[in-house]
Parts: C-alpha cells; sequence; structure tokens
C-alpha cells in the first residue's frame, strides 16, 4: 500500500476501533517544521506501514514547541504490530533530522459523541482544539456522563458556536480520562466563543458549571493547533 497526502482525518468513521493521541516536545517553531517535514519524507518514501491504520496525522501547537499526533486503528492488535515491526525505525529516521525530541505522552480512545456538522457542510478547520479531561480513577461510566454532561450543556440541538465545525468527544480506554478533538475556523472563533457573554461555551451558567467541576476531575487542559499533515494509505492500495 502506497501512501497518500489527505486534506483532513474523519474522527468518525466507523471502521476506527481506536483513536491514539500522543505528544512531542521539540523545543522551538523552527524544529516544529523542521520535524513536520522529517514525518512527511519519512513516511512518504516508504510503504504505508499496516492495514489496520486508517490515517496519521500531526498538528503544530499554538506554543510553538509541541507536536500532536491523532491516529486511528482497527484495533490495539494492528498497533501493537506498527510497534514491532516498524515504529522505531521510522522514529530513528526522524530523530536523525532532529535530534532531542522528546516524546512526552501516548493515550489511547475510543469515540464515544460527536457534534457533526449539518449535512453537506464541509468547511475546512483552520485550528484543531483540544480539550484534555483526567479524573482520579478509572471509571467509563463517569467518563461518559461527563461528556453527556456537555451536550446537555450545548443544548438539544447541539449548536456549535460561531466558527465551530465539529467536537469528537473521546473517553481513554484505561478509564481515567477524555480527549475532546474540536475542529474550528480558526483559533480567532475560538477565543471569541470562550469569551462571548451569555450561556456559551465557557459560561457561568448552571450546566456549565457542572461541566467544569464535575467531581473527580482532577487535571486537563485546552491547547489550539494548527493542522500540519494527514497521511493515509493511497485509495484501492
Amino acid at each position: 500500500m502506497t501512501t497518500h497526502v489527505t486534506d483532513r482525518p474523519d474522527p468518525a468513521r466507523a471502521d476506527a476501533r481506536i483513536a491514539k493521541a500522543s505528544t512531542w516536545n521539540v523545543g522551538t517553531p523552527q524544529r516544529q517544521r523542521a520535524a513536520v517535514d522529517a514525518i512527511r519524507k519519512t513516511w512518504e518514501n516508504r510503504e504505508w506501514p499496516h492495514p489496520g491504520l486508517l490515517s496519521y496525522s500531526v498538528y503544530e501547537g499554538e506554543d510553538g514547541v509541541t507536536l500532536l499526533h491523532y491516529s486511528q486503528w482497527t484495533g490495539e492488535q494492528a498497533y501493537q504490530d506498527f510497534v514491532r515491526d516498524v515504529r522505531d525505525t521510522r522514529n530513528a529516521e526522524i530523530d536523525a533530522a532532529v535530534p532531542g525530541i522528546e516524546r512526552v505522552a501516548l493515550h489511547t480512545y475510543e469515540l464515544y459523541r460527536s457534534a457533526l456538522p449539518a449535512e453537506g457542510e464541509d468547511r475546512k478547520p483552520g485550528v484543531v482544539v483540544i480539550v484534555d479531561v483526567q479524573f482520579d480513577g478509572p471509571d467509563p461510566a463517569r467518563q461518559r456522563d461527563w461528556v453527556d454532561a456537555v451536550f446537555e450543556a450545548l443544548g438539544d440541538e447541539v449548536a456549535m458556536p460561531p466558527g465551530g465545525l465539529a467536537a469528537y468527544f473521546h473517553v481513554g480506554t484505561d478509564g481515567t480520562r477524555v480527549l475532546n478533538y474540536a475542529e474550528w475556523e480558526s483559533a480567532e472563533h475560538h477565543i471569541a466563543a470562550l469569551a462571548a457573554p451569555g450561556e456559551g461555551v465557557g459560561s457561568p451558567s448552571p450546566l456549565w458549571e457542572r461541566v467544569q467541576k464535575y467531581p473527580g476531575m482532577t487535571g486537563g487542559g485546552v491547547n489550539r493547533y494548527t493542522p500540519a499533515l494527514s497521511l493515509a494509505p493511497a485509495a484501492g492500495a
């Protein structure tokens, strides 16, 4: 199978049983760009590594020092095959081009709920906002209840704020965390939504306060990323 550059991944695709999300600390904006270039070269110069890998995407952190990696898989065994057979060779080539990359974290998720764009609407996101929520212990029911509380706060029609395109809520397979992969037209739209008065995203309304002060939450964060590279097996390969 050959490797193909795509527009962006589809986090809601039905054949993706799990998603992996990880962060690399590369140090500077210049090294961010160099690392993305090294990833592109390393992957495009090789065959697609495994039929169970459905997509692999990289995003540049707004902080200028991090890269987010988001990949979709048919299952955990496909990922373990990739690790055993090809991951180290690819990472070694990337590290030779950009020495000193710090690989910070890797977590495994399953998609739980999505707020999708209106039918026929297909606006390309200018930024991806990652909301990471952590809990004080494994509890799959609590993960899902927190996501359901977000949807209740968004309203019956799950109306996205202006500039908000879609949101994909993933629950960690270890039962301790939630990741919201949210697509926005721009960082400015996301900033405006957070600052908007009334009962919008992050407002002091009772429903949003329940989300923000949910029992057992121990940490998390909100980070914005610019899409940099998205890869998939070539169609028909």
